[in-house]
């Protein structure tokens, strides 16, 4: 498999590489609140009261979150490893744990 397309939900926090987003200019939040928050969004999409890309749109930290955190296809060595392992080793459709970068917290979607 060369290639593979995701949706990610992103959660900056204050140890993020760049501790910003298009939602707030400044993020306070540890990354323990991050992933607290992540976890909530989780619950939200596996119990089917929201689905992933409503969430990706109203609250990712990523500037994906427009096209309702869509990446589009990509290949190994474009994205930050832990992102790359998790996303290369999901089935389509499959949501991963949360994975940890130096952009932040993600849930990751695999959609192709």
């Amino acid at each position: 498999m060369s290639q593979v397309r995701c949706s990610h939900i992103l959660v900056k926090h204050n140890k993020s590489r760049n501790p910003s987003s298009w939602r707030e200019p400044k993020i306070t939040r540890t990354k323990e609140e991050a992933i607290e928050i992540l976890k909530g969004y989780e619950a939200q999409i596996k119990s089917g009261e929201k689905k992933f890309a409503e969430i990706a749109k109203e609250f990712s930290d990523c500037g994906s979150a427009r096209n309702g955190g869509d990446l589009n296809f990509f290949t190994r060595g474009q994205m930050q490893k832990p992102f790359e392992d998790a996303s290369f080793a999901l089935q389509v459709n499959q949501m991963s744990d949360i994975v940890s970068t130096d952009s932040g917290v993600h849930l990751i979607l695999r959609t192709g």
